[in-house]
């Protein structure tokens, strides 16, 4: 049998796109295979990705990467959920917890007993079912106890860290399992007559970079995807109307929070991002309802320490490529899409789109059923993302600005208008395939903005359990857990401080 395998692997484009690219793909193309990254110093990153969501802790063990190594190299944090200010209402506030809100006890799931009990005159909040919120608000930070009979098992995390330093640690992992860096400036693409694969890319000083399978991590121009192949883009900008962001550094003012903070503002929202060594800071806004200048000025007003850079501007438009995957070039982290940081997806749609690379890795045929599947499963992760971010937006009960009085007024996509629907009829939480946010994080969002059922699931009342007593007992064991774990602080310095 004639083998057709791919020996030339070319990634176009560093940062962490790039390199997590890079690391991977080492990982898994163990022999028989050349893999070649080509950036250039002179061509900055976007590198604000520096919260994430817990299916990252799974991408850095499959390489092998040690946590607290990890931890100190990029100067990271630990992240127990999101905390939305503003919001629903402007003097709302509320958690996004990784993992559950308690554990389930009965065929009914917990939060309807919680607004069982709610109708009944209990008014402990959601958020104090969880414990990554208890551990949150308290500062505190502990690794999930093993033992699932624990409360300290039903909670998750993921991490803060700087971007540009965690993609500084991938190269030197990657270019110690053999991928090949190339420094310098593509001056052009060649593709083949007939097919239009990418064949090479050119450097300015003429050197040719060869390849079969071609990765584009160009960031927002889309070197290969958009600029060789015209592959299309698809708008969301409807449904997402910020376009815009600025985004500044400050000193860190205490220790860290083990939670990231987005802050509903005039005409967008700011975000809060804690490390060891300072503190991120950005404004997502639509430049419809705000001009450039103002939005650096209110970020640069509402830090909480003294500034460490000047504000640093991105332009995006919310959406994805018509394809992930064309001919021979798949599209990885901004070159494939765009969905606005607000739920800390951006690194994990990069991590999710290797994860397909190498689940449906092709030979040299570049099989036309297994592309199309790629896309198939791609774009259904992005719109699902998309909708829960829609989401946020859709379910504001504010009227202080043009931005959210468009927003609660506009039409969303019917997916998303069913879920939304379910919900504020029986509290029902409806999954959809390829959702990559579980039920407890819609019900955040639903019930943190004010989504409250008309009614209770019909099963509950058939049930017969006033579980209030138990609701409270629960709240109690989170209190007490959350009471004996260290400070977030502390834990970092015993565990993986990282150096100046």
């Amino acid at each position: 049998m004639e083998q057709r395998k791919i020996r030339k692997v070319v990634i176009v484009g560093g940062g962490s796109a790039g390199w997590m690219s890079a690391a991977m793909l080492a990982q898994a193309l163990q022999r028989d295979c050349a893999i070649t990254l080509v950036e250039s110093e002179e061509i900055g990153t976007v590198g604000v990705g520096e919260a994430t969501i817990p299916p990252i802790r799974l991408f850095n063990q499959t390489l092998g990467i040690d946590e607290r190594e990890f931890m100190k190299r990029t100067q990271g944090s630990f992240k127990l959920g999101i905390e939305f200010v503003g919001w629903g209402r402007e003097d709302s506030r509320y958690f996004h917890p990784f993992g559950p809100y308690g554990r389930d006890f009965d065929m009914v799931p917990l939060h309807q007993h919680w607004l069982k009990a709610r109708s009944m005159g209990e008014s402990a909040p959601l958020d104090d079912h969880s414990m990554a919120w208890a551990l949150a608000k308290a500062g505190k930070f502990a690794h999930p106890a093993p033992d699932p009979r624990s409360v300290l098992s039903t909670f998750d995390y993921a991490y803060h860290f700087d971007a540009g330093l965690y993609a500084r640690y991938l190269r030197e992992l990657s270019e110690a399992r053999g991928v090949q860096r190339v420094e310098g400036k593509i001056a052009s693409v060649a593709q083949h007559g007939e097919s239009g694969h990418v064949e090479a890319v050119v450097m300015e000083d003429g050197r040719r970079i060869e390849g079969e399978l071609f990765i584009d991590c160009s960031g927002f121009r889309g070197l290969l995807i958009e600029g060789a192949l015209q592959t299309g883009y698809e708008d969301w900008s409807h449904w997402l109307p910020c376009d815009r962001a600025v985004a500044m550094p400050c000193a860190k003012v205490g220790d860290p929070t083990p939670y990231t903070r987005s802050t509903a503002r005039e005409a967008g929202w700011q975000w809060r991002i804690p490390l060891q060594h300072r503190t991120g800071n950005g404004y997502v806004y639509c430049s419809q309802f705000m001009e450039d200048g103002r939005a650096a000025d209110l970020l640069s007003q509402r830090l909480d320490g003294k500034a460490l850079g000047d504000p640093r501007p991105l332009r995006f438009t919310a959406g994805r490529r018509k394809l992930h995957w064309n001919k021979n070039v798949i599209a990885v982290g901004l070159s494939s899409g765009f969905l606005e940081p607000l739920e800390s997806t951006s690194i994990h749609l990069i991590q999710a789109n290797i994860s397909k690379i190498i689940a449906l890795f092709p030979d040299l045929d570049f099989d036309p059923a297994t592309r199309d599947e790629f896309n198939r499963v791609a774009h259904g992760e992005m719109e699902r993302i998309r909708d829960f971010i829609i989401l946020h937006y859709k379910l504001t009960q504010r009227q202080d600005s043009e931005l959210w009085r468009y927003v609660a007024a506009m039409d969303v996509p019917d997916t998303l208008k069913l879920k939304i629907e379910h919900f504020r009829r029986y509290g029902r939480l409806i999954a959809r395939d390829l959702d990559l946010f579980a039920a407890p994080s819609w019900l955040a969002v639903h019930i943190g903005q004010g989504n409250i059922p008309e009614a209770l699931d019909p099963l509950l009342e058939h049930r017969g359990m006033d579980a209030r007593e138990w609701l409270c007992k629960l709240r109690g064991a989170m209190a007490a857990e959350a009471a004996r774990m260290p400070g977030h602080g502390a834990f970092l310095a015993q565990h993986c401080p990282a150096g100046a």
